[in-house]
């Protein structure tokens, strides 16, 4: 039976035709019922955002965030407002990508380029994927540590058992497995939400850091932990995902049921990603108002951040409530970087291997790194190596981004689904402002000998 989606799609601009579907063991698998209203159609659709937002509210956003709340306060709120405004109209272009073309990011890319230029980007992909599951994987370990005393190296290994979690839970369905990380996205929030009320912050003061100054860009250390911010939000791999995930849905594919799943899809990740914003944004505030008030201007560590909670709060609870949302995002996190893996593995070099065999291999790759980190470092140093994977990500970011804006900026691959001008230039901005950031980050570091993390 032929694929409904290649009934529409010809060569359209790329070098070679599409040679198979994305996530083939979930395609088109999520049902949408036909004429039906608003928001039933909004709840089909509703599910890809949130396995999107998962990425945007990891351990390494904890690491980078307490980092920037205890050592300069508020100041920092604006870059992650910034990022998450980056990460809306990424992301969106994303979704539109995978729905229009019927192939995710990395698919596209080797359909584009040529091999060589493919495999390069395969292996730029693969390291963010290793950095990005690194600072998953070690937040998950810490978590475990601080809620049962496993030792970092045991827990890390635990986390390999993730495969088995996400086998279990798409043989049941794509949306059981969806249905999985909402539960944790909600535990962690409100896990976030109790926490603010105790610490009860200055309201003028959060407001005024969303004003951004530009002590952001002329500081080398604020700068540092603000694209390790920006690293930690707008992460490569989730534009990957997405255009993948989208695909799920079994949408009609004529240009006006395009046109639908493009909307819907639009609204499942702006609102997935505005949770992670009001998560994001409260760790940073808890860490501005718990520790850097109090005079504690050097937390790194999460587990610091973990020890000093209770008293800072005056509440028992709230420790425990951390290490609990510490977990949860770690999990949410790893499960969705192995999809990403997963994606990412067969897009760019076309390898079909059996599910548990392809989440293995993807997950081994960020294991072993994460096993030596953890019995070289242990405890010490964590917090600086999450923030490092997160620069490494911000690093990664546009070779992703630009291909992303350059194909969905193609009228011979996108049709009418081409992005307009204003898209184009925001889109452009974008990328523009990562590389620029990247560069002075390269500046300040390899070429002026600043000193950075201390």
């Amino acid at each position: 039976m032929s694929d409904p989606i290649d009934d529409v799609l010809g060569r359209n601009g790329w070098r070679i035709d599409r040679a198979g579907p994305s996530l083939p063991e979930s395609y088109r698998s999520v049902s949408i019922p036909k004429d039906a209203r608003f928001w039933t159609k909004l709840g089909a659709f509703a599910g890809p955002g949130y396995l999107v937002a998962v990425g945007y509210m990891d351990p390494g956003n904890w690491a980078t965030s307490i980092a920037g709340g205890s050592a300069f306060g508020y100041t920092l709120l604006s870059v992650i407002l910034l990022s998450n405004i980056m990460a809306i109209l990424l992301q969106a272009l994303a979704a539109k990508l995978g729905i229009v073309t019927g192939r995710d990011l990395a698919q596209a890319c080797r359909d584009h380029y040529s091999r060589p230029v493919g495999f390069m980007l395969w292996i730029l992909c693969e390291l963010a994927i290793v950095a990005c599951d690194l600072a998953e994987v070690i937040g998950t370990a810490i978590a475990l540590q601080l809620l049962f005393g496993i030792p970092l190296v045991w827990g890390v290994c635990i986390t390999a058992l993730d495969v088995l979690l996400i086998l279990m839970l798409q043989q049941r369905g794509f949306r059981r497995l969806e249905a999985f990380v909402v539960a944790l996205l909600i535990i962690i929030a409100l896990c976030f939400a109790y926490e603010l009320f105790l610490s009860q912050p200055a309201i003028r003061e959060v407001l005024g850091g969303f004003v951004p100054s530009k002590e952001i860009v002329t500081d080398p250390t604020m700068l540092y932990i603000a694209i390790g911010i920006l690293g930690a939000t707008v992460m490569p791999h989730n534009l990957y995902l997405h255009s993948s995930v989208v695909q799920t849905r079994d949408f009609d594919p004529s240009p006006e049921g395009k046109r639908e799943a493009v909307k819907f899809a639009t609204i499942d990740s702006t609102v997935a990603l505005m949770l992670a914003l009001f998560v994001n944004a409260s760790i940073l505030i808890l860490a501005a108002s718990a520790f850097h008030a109090a005079g504690h201007t050097d937390i790194a560590e999460i587990q610091d951040a973990h020890e000093l909670l209770a008293p800072a709060l005056g509440a028992a609870a709230a420790s425990t409530l951390f290490a609990v949302a510490l977990l949860a995002s770690g999990q949410n996190s790893t499960i969705t970087a192995t999809l990403a893996g997963q994606i990412v593995m067969e897009g760019f070099l076309s390898i079909r291997l059996p599910p548990w065999l392809r989440r293995l291999v993807t997950r081994m790759l960020a294991i072993v790194p994460a096993v030596i980190v953890a019995a070289i470092y242990g405890e010490s140093g964590t917090a600086k190596l999450l923030v490092l994977s997160q620069v490494i990500l911000s690093m990664q970011l546009p070779f992703a981004v630009i291909p992303l804006v350059q194909f969905t900026s193609d009228r011979t691959k996108m049709g009418q689904f081409v992005n307009p001008l204003w898209v184009k230039l925001a889109a452009w901005t974008i990328a523009s402002v990562i590389v620029a950031l990247n560069l002075k980050l390269l500046w300040d570091v390899v070429l002026s000998g600043e000193p950075i993390l201390h």
